[in-house]
C-alpha cells in the first residue's frame, strides 16, 4: 500500500480540519496516510525539549516510511514546517504533490514561493484535482 505524508499547518481548528477532510479523502481512495497531528499526538507538551525532539523524529520517521508528500500551501506564505518537509522528500527523490485551494497569486505570478513551486511534482487546486493526480501514485 502507497503511504502518504501530508505535510501541513496543523496549528488551528480550521487547519487540522482540513487535514482530516484531506485524510480521509486518501483513506477512501486506498492510501495509507501519515498525518502528523495524529501520528505524533502523544507529544502534546509544547514546553517539554524532550517533547519537541520526540516530535520532530516521529515527523521525520514518517517522512522516511512515506512514498508520496502532499504538502498543503495554503494561505499567504507557507507554513515553515511544510516547507521544511517538502525539502526534504525533494532531496530524498520523493514525489511531492503541491496542494492549494487559495487562488491568490504570489509575487511575479508565482502560486507560492519559487522554490517550493519548483520542488513539486504535480500541483493541484482541488480536492477533484488531487484525486485524478493520486490515481497516477495508487
Amino acid at each position: 500500500m502507497v503511504t502518504v505524508y501530508i505535510a501541513g499547518a496543523l496549528f488551528s481548528q480550521a487547519e487540522r480540519e482540513f487535514n482530516k477532510k484531506l485524510q480521509h479523502m486518501l483513506l477512501g481512495a486506498g492510501f495509507s496516510v501519515f498525518l502528523p497531528q495524529e501520528d505524533a499526538e502523544e507529544n502534546k507538551d509544547q514546553g517539554d525539549d524532550r517533547n519537541l525532539s520526540s516530535l520532530f523524529n516521529q515527523c521525520l520517521n514518517g517522512l522516511k516510511i512515506s512514498d508520496i508528500v502532499v504538502a498543503v500551501l495554503e494561505g499567504a506564505d507557507i507554513d515553515s514546517g511544510t516547507a521544511w518537509e517538502t525539502g526534504y522528500a525533494y532531496a530524498k527523490g520523493m514525489p511531492v504533490i503541491g496542494f492549494r485551494t487559495d487562488f491568490r497569486i504570489q509575487a511575479q505570478g508565482e502560486r507560492v514561493n519559487l522554490m517550493i513551486q519548483e520542488s513539486l511534482s504535480e500541483y493541484a487546486d482541488s480536492f477533484e484535482a488531487l484525486e485524478v493526480i493520486l490515481k497516477k501514485y495508487g
